[in-house]
């Protein structure tokens, strides 16, 4: 009966138009039952009504709950609809569930996207071929419904209900791609969520890149925590990623908490592993917690390889720990192997990296004592640190012996030695190094024939050093600024303008920018000690056959002024007027404190009015000069507004002036305590007096106070030995002359007021 009522609810409409059933086992029964069952699964078109009056009705929907056995024409199923094809679709009301639209996996599968099938829907969801080339439908629409939210939502959620279910490959290939870290936690975690879902191992490790990509490398090392908190034991696979990811990083620190947290979890590191982890503490240079690592690596009872050795060999090396070197060579040729060439050049290579030459003779010669014979490269290393350490004599006995021993002697081996020897002034060595290097197929470079080109015109050898210069034009070699001014500055100091002219009409020929070079030149000549008349004097000649620039005016009224030589600055700005070359701001930087210490502080401050006017801004060393050279004047106010004015203009202006602020805002009390106590803080940082502080003093309490509290501040300065007496007379005056001054003005801006400055006129004529 059961049988019976189960196959009534799959086929109502045989059972109904059959009269033929007799018993379960009628085989007339079953026939009938395989036919009509495979019409009404296989079959293309609806099944007719055998009799021709029958009325058509829509069938009512059966759902078959559970799972059945598979056979060939039966499928298995579960919980699937049968329907009549002619049947309207089942829709659920509003008030039950909303309706959700179905997946469609062609719209977002690379191999099968149509842009014209449907292209208001792609519109609305646009597909990031970039992002999600090489990813699988379903995943690709999840990264671009991440893409096009931004923020997990509601929106984000009712996209992804329309899969109804994630697997753990898909989870995998999303957060491959993805660069959000927080959208990434939020939808790793709602896939664990899903009904009976356990992420895998590729999950976990495609979880962590991402954290690691965007920056959250502490949150990547708590995935191997999430794992366990899931029910997955973390595998050295695991934490080999983590190590991986903190070592291409350089993070040697995080290597070695990944490496305590694999103790954690019991989990033994391999071999290659530990190597991973020395390796990474190394180039950090964390050399003592590598090892460390290393006495765990054998209280695990692996044994070591030559790597193994190596890697720390080359740490100590940096660290010129040459005793536990060969402690480690000693334990590598009775454990593993014995040193090869190969291992001694890397241990050289170090040693000569940190320059610790001595270091890497010691090892040389330890190279000799094993039998083990050097190669090129060995012999390369070595010569070029001890070029570059300036021992001549040692690199000269390998150089020969590299030769003997029938080596081929690369450029960067000749480069070295001739630099060496120029260096050290043997140019006739250095220049028979270069005809070796040339017979033997080599093309000298521009390092080489300006090592050369320096030496000779040290040695006032200026025909070869400009033979040397033709010889590397002629061969196409580049050329700088540098490669021209050895040859400058010897035809200077000859006082050979021909020669000068002419290599200034070689360097046009060539392209160079002569005025630009000519500007470092001078910039050259101004820096060297006691050559600042001597580019005054060749600028004069220069300037004749037309190369002079602003540029040029600058660079010699800057020298002539730290010179000293305030005058003939002055001078040289002067004749800027008579070649028409128009000042710039820094030749107005340049000129107003060289006005200022010659005593023509009106000129100086018309200039500084003429940049203001211009919207120029003026350097510290302007500012510093005016402040000064009118507090010693007594025009206080005026220093004032420079103060304020250099410090909303400059972007790191002096300290004192900072402090002249602190002592004005401290004087609008009217006592003279709260001004000592600023004071006291100038004698904490050990700044020195000057000017412009006791202006502020004099200027402030004057303003908010009254005369006694000002020489209230003088004298207890005097007292703490702060000034001198003299200098505290000195400001006592001052202290009279600015309250006049300050009373006038009122007096005189008070008569304008009221309109009696016929009264000022009159008073001002009987004084005379």
């Amino acid at each position: 009966m059961t049988k019976h009522r189960k196959i009534s609810r799959i086929f109502p409409n045989f059972l109904r138009s059959s009269s033929r059933l007799l018993h379960w086992g009628s085989n007339g029964f079953l026939t009938d039952l395989r036919q009509h069952h495979s019409r009404h699964l296989f079959s293309t078109q609806p099944p007719q009504p055998s009799n021709p009056n029958f009325t058509s009705q829509p069938n009512k929907h059966y759902i078959y709950h559970g799972q059945r056995t598979q056979s060939i024409k039966r499928p298995s199923v579960k919980g699937f609809t049968f329907t009549n094809t002619r049947s309207k679709p089942w829709t659920y009301s509003l008030s039950r569930k909303p309706e959700l639209k179905p997946f469609r996996t062609d719209l977002w599968d690379p191999q099968t996207f149509n842009p014209k099938l449907n292209r208001t829907t792609l519109t609305a969801n646009e597909i990031n071929f970039k992002t999600g080339r090489g990813l699988s439908a379903i995943a690709r629409y999840v990264c671009e419904s991440f893409s096009k939210h931004k923020i997990w939502g509601p929106e984000i959620l009712e996209d992804l209900k329309k899969l109804h279910r994630v697997t753990p490959n898909v989870v995998t290939e999303v957060l491959k791609v993805m660069t959000d870290a927080k959208l990434a936690a939020k939808f790793f975690h709602w896939a664990h969520r899903q009904k009976g879902f356990r992420h895998n191992f590729s999950a976990y490790n495609a979880f962590a890149y991402c954290l690691n990509r965007a920056g959250k490398y502490k949150a990547a090392d708590q995935v191997v925590e999430l794992m366990y908190a899931h029910g997955k034991q973390p595998s050295m696979k695991q934490f080999e990623i983590m190590i991986r990811m903190h070592a291409d990083a350089g993070r040697g620190l995080r290597v070695y908490f990944v490496f305590q947290k694999m103790k954690k979890f019991e989990v033994k590191p391999s071999v290659f592993l530990y190597n991973r982890i020395l390796d990474a503490l190394v180039r950090t240079d964390h050399l003592n917690l590598a090892l460390g690592v290393y006495e765990d690596f054998r209280k695990d009872g692996l044994e070591p390889e030559s790597i193994t050795f190596m890697i720390l060999i080359k740490g100590l090396c940096k660290e010129g720990k040459l005793d536990r070197v060969f402690e480690f060579l000693d334990e590598m040729k009775s454990k593993c192997c014995r040193p090869d060439v190969f291992a001694y050049t890397a241990m050289i290579r170090s040693l000569v990296g940190v320059g610790n030459l001595e270091g890497a003779w010691r090892v040389w010669k330890e190279m000799a004592r094993a039998s083990v014979k050097p190669d090129a490269m060995s012999y390369t290393t070595l010569i070029t640190g001890l070029c570059k350490g300036n021992e001549d004599e040692k690199a000269l006995i390998l150089f020969r012996e590299m030769k003997a021993r029938g080596f081929l002697i690369d450029r960067t081996v000749y480069g070295s030695l001739i630099a060496m020897y120029a260096s050290n002034k043997k140019v006739g060595f250095a220049y028979n190094l270069l005809k070796e290097m040339v017979k033997c197929g080599y093309k000298a470079d521009l390092a080489i024939y300006e090592s050369l080109i320096e030496a000779f015109c040290n040695e006032r050898i200026v025909d070869k050093a400009y033979k040397l210069l033709q010889i590397l034009i002629q061969e196409g070699v580049s050329h700088d600024y540098s490669t021209f001014m050895p040859l400058f500055w010897a035809f200077a100091e000859t006082n050979s303008i021909d020669d000068v002219s002419k290599l200034l009409e070689q360097m046009t020929q060539l392209g160079r920018p002569v005025k630009e070079d000519v500007v470092k030149f001078f910039v050259f000549m101004v820096c060297k000690e006691g050559k600042v008349m001597k580019a005054v004097e060749l600028f004069e000649e220069l300037k004749e056959i037309g190369y002079y620039s602003v540029s040029i005016f600058n660079v010699l009224i800057n020298g002539l002024y730290k010179a000293g030589d305030v005058v003939k600055a002055l001078a040289l700005f002067e004749e800027m007027e008579e070649v028409k070359c128009e000042p710039d701001v820094f030749t107005y930087n340049y000129v107003i404190p060289c006005l200022v210490d010659s005593g023509k502080l009106q000129e100086a401050c018309n200039l500084f009015g003429n940049m203001k006017e211009r919207s120029w801004v003026p350097n510290v060393t302007v500012y510093t000069s005016l402040v000064s050279s009118l507090c010693k004047v007594g025009e206080i106010d005026s220093a004032l507004s420079l103060v304020r004015d250099c410090l909303g203009s400059v972007t790191s202006g002096p300290r004192v002036f900072k402090y002249t602020l602190t002592i004005l805002h401290a004087c609008q009390s009217g006592k003279a305590e709260h001004v000592l106590e600023v004071f006291t803080e100038l004698m904490q940082e050990c700044i020195p007096p000057e000017d412009v502080i006791f202006c502020a003093v004099i200027s402030g309490l004057c303003r908010h106070g009254n005369v006694e509290e000002a020489r209230k501040v003088f004298r207890s300065l005097r007292n703490d030995k702060y000034i001198t007496e003299s200098l505290a007379a000195e400001y006592d005056v001052l202290i009279i002359d600015h309250l006049q001054k300050t009373t006038s003005e009122l007096l005189r801006s008070s008569l304008k007021f009221h309109g009696l400055e016929s009264l000022l006129i009159t008073n001002n004529t009987n004084g005379k």
